[in-house]
């Protein structure tokens, strides 16, 4: 066993380097202006491919929210005379797979298919009519929308969701992020076909739109594929930037709610993605809450006290701050020692920093699990699209480990003490105590 584990890690290890040194990202965009990164790898016969568009949620607005994940759940049930139960089993045929992805600034779909000629022709087919010739059939609009009404109202009974929602509106206020993802069930069930066609026409869009591919093909394979799913999108116009994040007032909200536990929530604008003190910042979340059983948050709540089974902090960089988080569960009775330790250990580090020791455990373990994260091609797509989506360096992955392994403490206490607020931190308590 111990000599298995040995060959995985140094096939993981091998895996990642040569994913670097050999398989650098290749940049061009379409004759339409549709920007394509690509990955040439012929380790295995799969084809991996992932478009995305500027429509996310917070593309929405008050009145309409919900139109950006309705519009996207669409795209593949029904599109260029192909209904849902055809997509379904030419996919199903080449043993291909369609995804999707979605959160506050994209929306896109992904294919998995083998490389081979005719199973990769048919499963790009079924991609291409999604993406650029969807149809909204109005029965079908009906049905996901009625779907998507009843699992939020179910979802709205969970102490997580409550909390989620809560601090979400009390940290953007009416900035776009502050909107649900999935929507309202009052502004869903007011949404029409049309106002999803009109959404698609205007959003999805050669401007708009980003393509990620890896796998078993060579540049003008892939520079024909990229034609393929967009020759025939309209150019559009390019996405309007959206405002800044402002700090919100600082502010503690409790929900009463029958869980046997408390769920504590506590947020602050944090990190863009191409924001300059992300290294800093990522280091320094890993020591404060970022890393399991080794971070600071987790010593002090759990390890120390026994007052939570797990708490943990996450910075989510977006085109704008995306939210900082800590979160917990604890027993009712419990929920303010909890929340007023979390508020000490965070205000602690962000005054004092880390400790040397800390800071090289961190970045240790992140440079150690790097490989992991790109240990596999759909890895790597994800990597794509990001980097492609954010218009990052092209060395970005390269980059990774010299900039985790650049990073001091005097960066990491600087950048907190300039980006994070502990007092003025907005904060979610969902079950509070009889």
């Amino acid at each position: 066993m111990r000599f298995l584990q040995l060959v995985v890690i140094l096939w993981i290890g091998l895996y990642a380097q040569g994913a670097l040194a050999f398989l650098p990202i290749q940049h061009w965009q379409t004759a339409n202006g549709v920007r394509v990164y690509f990955v040439e790898n012929h380790d295995l016969p799969i084809l991996d491919i992932s478009i995305d568009f500027s429509a996310g949620s917070s593309t929405d607005t008050p009145a309409t929210s919900g139109r950006a994940l309705l519009t996207q759940r669409l795209l593949t049930l029904g599109a260029g005379g192909m209904p849902e139960d055809r997509i379904a089993e030419t996919l199903a045929d080449v043993g291909a797979q369609l995804g999707s992805q979605f959160d506050r600034d994209r929306a896109g779909l992904s294919l998995r298919t083998l490389s081979s000629q005719a199973e990769r022709d048919q499963a790009l087919d079924v991609l291409a009519r999604a993406v650029q010739h969807p149809e909204f059939p109005e029965p079908v609009v009906d049905r996901e929308r009625t779907r998507l009404i009843a699992a939020l109202r179910e979802a709205d009974t969970k102490p997580e969701v409550i909390a989620d929602r809560a601090l979400m509106q009390m940290l953007y206020g009416t900035h776009p992020y502050g909107l649900r993802e999935s929507g309202e069930p009052e502004t869903l069930a007011a949404l029409t076909r049309q106002d999803l066609a009109d959404f698609y026409r205007h959003r999805y869009t050669a401007s708009q739109a980003v393509i990620a591919i890896i796998g078993d093909i060579q540049r003008d394979a892939a520079g024909r594929i990229a034609e393929s799913l967009t020759k025939d999108l309209p150019a559009g116009k390019a996405p309007a930037r959206l405002p800044p994040v402002t700090a919100p007032a600082p502010r503690t909200q409790k929900i009463d709610h029958p869980a046997t536990q408390s769920h504590i929530q506590l947020a602050y604008p944090g990190l863009t993605r191409d924001d300059p003190d992300y290294f800093p910042l990522l280091v320094g979340n890993y020591i404060l809450g970022g890393g399991g059983f080794v971070s600071r948050l987790m010593e002090e709540i759990r390890q120390a006290r026994g007052l939570a089974y797990g708490v943990r902090s996450a910075f989510s960089p977006f085109k704008e701050q995306g939210p900082f988080e800590i979160s917990l569960q604890t027993k009712k009775e419990q929920a303010e020692q909890a929340l007023q330790l979390t508020r000490q250990v965070l205000r602690e580090f962000v005054e004092q920093g880390p400790t040397k020791q800390e800071l090289q455990a961190a970045q240790q373990n992140l440079v150690g699990g790097f490989p992991l994260r790109i240990d596999s091609n759909r890895k790597i797509l994800g990597y794509l699209g990001m980097i492609g989506f954010y218009q990052l360096p092209l060395t970005y992955l390269e980059d990774y480990v010299k900039a985790v392994e650049k990073v001091t403490r005097a960066q990491i206490k600087d950048a907190f003490q300039r980006r994070i607020d502990p007092a003025g931190m907005v904060t979610v308590v969902v079950g509070v105590a009889d």
